[in-house]
């Protein structure tokens, strides 16, 4: 495909996404291409500190997402990368309640932006999600496969890349104000 009309593909995709941001209820999104993604090891490090508590224990986390190499292997297939947030409203800064149900809230808006995206582009998607899974109250892994292993997503540290320049690379806020969590998904396609 040519530059031209791979960019003609991307503004059209755009204007499309633009017109159904407020029905997804996307907050800010951006598009970019994979060889602008930069993937660190040092992002899958603070991973393995486990501060969130979920490394080793499910399917969408280290280590069972591979290595960062067999991720970034995993993402260069694809060309392109539309990267997505929602914004929550929290009490304060302490409010892990109103956090955990943004982030609910995310992964519900992930699954009708992705059906969106399907019939735009095709099935052929990677797609990484903000925050792990919490679709279980306790993970198969790694005693037994997942078990919606079509509707988790794994996390987009968990693939090596650090989410603040993810933000800054498509040129949406990492950060939308006091009293607020943001949360980050990608496309691959």
């Amino acid at each position: 495909m040519s530059e031209m009309n791979e960019k003609s593909e991307q503004n059209t995709l755009q204007n499309i996404i633009a017109a159904k941001q407020r029905e997804l209820q996307i907050h800010q999104f951006g598009l970019t291409t994979t060889d602008q993604l930069v993937i660190h090891q040092e992002v899958r490090d603070l991973c393995e500190t486990n501060s969130c508590g979920r490394y080793g224990g499910r399917w969408v986390c280290p280590p069972a997402v591979g290595t960062v190499e067999e991720c970034r292997q995993r993402i260069f297939r694809y060309r392109n990368v539309f990267v997505y947030s929602t914004k929550h409203d929290i009490e304060d800064s302490y409010d892990f309640e109103g956090m955990m149900a943004g982030q609910t809230s995310h992964e519900m808006i992930n699954r009708n932006v992705i059906t969106c995206f399907r019939v735009l582009v095709g099935s052929d998607l990677l797609i990484l999600s903000g925050g792990g899974c919490n679709r279980c109250p306790v993970c198969t892994y790694p005693d037994a496969p997942c078990r919606f292993p079509d509707k988790v997503y794994p996390a987009v540290e968990s693939y090596g890349m650090e989410v603040y320049r993810l933000a800054q690379t498509v040129g949406i806020n990492y950060i939308n104000g006091e009293n607020t969590v943001t949360y980050f998904s990608c496309i691959m396609f």
